[in-house]
């Protein structure tokens, strides 16, 4: 039997918690379906140790409902993992969303239905829903990268991967660790593992650029500030490059700022912790001569913190500019390097395999009794490209993507109708506060349906032309920046065979934001929309 909805949502986090909210205040009927046994999404997978978010707890949070920020008390400056879990348990509770999700149900395919404009979307569970509109809020790293490395299956001990960690947690104490991989979700569980395990060997290809937190509890004058001038705030976010009005971006240059005032500044920011420090000149991303004084300054730290130099000089990025790879924030990163039962193993020129004892890297076998895969995720497209979706003319979302991401605004793709993206390819996403981006595409989206709606439309497309000059322009802006001189997960880099293409939009949330608007005032200038009952 089918099921009819207006809209069907895929993923019940931050995005598709909000776009459920959103559908029923248009008077819509909607339903999320969630692979996971509870909502959360990226909060609900990533239970890893010392997973925790990036951005400041009261600014990585909602602002649409005022009465919620009031009542929720965060405890931490940078909320850990169980508390965000908590927070979206609380919002789903608070806005009696329950009801429209279902839970441990993975979509498995989405076909657009020219004739009706609906899509057909199945799951693992034998559902089939036709919907009038889909909403893929599927999440920006929730497809964990495959394991790849030769004999991973092979290792006799015991297994696990950051991505998808055991509820219950996992006793370490006194035992053998490897862990693999060095980006952020390494460097939070090593941090926090470390004092427990018998030895920690941590294999590192490329080291990642790393800043402290400075986390602490969270300061109830800070919230109480926060929320006197909450609007002005939440206005400065959406504003803000990166939306956070923690890291306020200045107009200074680097290279025209003598020596000593400039380390003055990145002093400053650094003490601050967090992202603050990205913003502290204009032109770090833009000349290498001016993300060189920052990549000299961080370089500094490190050794000033690891005893070892030769451990420090490997800890030390020498192959990409600051900030084109995603920045990992953390807790005492660089000192859990000092400790006796850490060693650093580097394979940036030896290729490893995985033994049934443990790792062997050249002539060197490492022995475990615990191996961690904590090897990232294939971003931006992984989750999409796991669902059948096909749209015009039978076409999948996979051949349309062979060659790399497409979408206009990163919000929908041409020959897809009706179906949106959240923080997908050629929108901020990652580049930014990640509960901001995620709120402006859901409010325009549901401003978009409630056009159609008045407008007494059934099918929105974007048109080709409209995709080809934004693809054109999301490549032209990344290529006035450093972004594309790293290989990273923003180019698809760490997944083989994944077509090498700049995926999010590095303009700013604010310049974003305000094209997106202009679109819609423009009547939705770029998009299609059309009627099946005009036919």
């Amino acid at each position: 039997m089918t099921q009819t909805l207006d809209v069907a949502i895929v993923g019940a986090g931050f995005s598709g918690l909000y776009m459920l909210h959103k559908a029923r205040g248009l008077g819509l009927s909607a339903r999320v379906f969630e692979a996971g046994s509870s909502v959360g999404g990226t909060w609900y997978w990533n239970r890893y140790p010392g997973a925790r978010v990036d951005v400041e707890s009261h600014e990585y949070s909602y602002s649409f409902s005022a009465e919620l920020e009031q009542e929720w008390k965060w405890s931490e400056r940078y909320a850990a993992q169980p508390e965000l879990l908590r927070y979206l348990n609380h919002v789903a509770d608070r806005f009696d969303l329950r009801s429209g999700i279902q839970l441990d149900t993975r979509v498995t395919a989405a076909t657009f239905d020219e004739t009706a404009n609906r899509w057909t979307v199945t799951t693992d569970k034998g559902d089939r829903v036709s919907a009038r509109y889909c909403v893929m809020a599927t999440g920006c790293l929730s497809a964990p990268k495959k394991v790849d490395i030769p004999g991973a299956d092979t290792f006799k001990g015991e297994v696990y991967n950051t991505s998808s960690w055991p509820e219950g947690g996992v006793d370490f104490r006194g035992k053998r660790v490897g862990i693999i991989g060095t980006g952020s979700s390494a460097v939070q569980t090593i941090t926090q593992i470390a004092p427990d395990v018998g030895s920690l060997h941590i294999f590192q290809r490329t080291p990642s650029y790393s800043i402290p937190a400075h986390n602490g509890p969270a300061n109830p004058e800070t919230k109480q500030a926060w929320l006197a001038n909450r609007e002005a705030n939440r206005r400065a976010e959406r504003e803000n490059p990166i939306g956070m009005v923690a890291a306020v971006v200045s107009d200074k240059m680097a290279l025209e700022t003598p020596a000593e005032e400039r380390n003055r500044v990145y002093e400053d920011r650094w003490a601050k912790g967090g992202f603050a420090i990205g913003g502290a000149f204009a032109d770090m991303l833009i000349l290498k001569e001016a993300n060189d004084t920052f990549v000299d300054f961080i370089a500094d730290k490190v050794r000033a913190v690891v005893k070892d130099p030769v451990t420090a000089d490997l800890l030390i990025p020498k192959t990409y500019p600051v900030g084109s790879k995603r920045i990992c924030v953390d807790t005492g990163y660089f000192e859990v390097f000092n400790r006796d039962n850490v060693k650093l193993v580097d394979i940036s020129q030896t290729p490893i395999t995985v033994t049934p004892k443990g790792v062997k890297v050249g002539d060197n076998e490492y022995a475990f009794d615990s191996l961690i895969f904590a090897l990232g995720f294939d971003a931006m497209t992984g989750a999409l490209s796991k669902i059948d979706i096909r749209g015009r003319g039978g076409e999948t979302l996979k051949d349309k993507w062979h060659g790399g991401p497409r979408t206009y605004l990163g919000l929908m793709v041409a020959g897809f109708p009706n179906m949106f993206v959240v923080t997908g390819p050629g929108s901020p996403s990652v580049l930014s506060n990640m509960v901001v981006s995620i709120e402006q595409h859901i409010d325009w989206i549901s401003d978009c349906i409630a056009a159609m709606g008045q407008r007494q439309m059934d099918a929105i497309d974007a048109t080709p032309a409209a995709e080809e000059g934004w693809v054109a322009h999301v490549n032209e802006v990344a290529n006035m920046t450093l972004y594309p001189q790293a290989s990273s997960w923003y180019i698809g880099a760490n997944v083989p065979g994944k077509p090498r293409v700049f995926m999010p939009y590095p303009g700013g949330v604010g310049v974003y934001r305000q094209l997106c608007d202009d679109v819609a005032a423009k009547g939705y200038e770029g998009f299609v929309m059309s009627s099946s009952a005009q036919r």
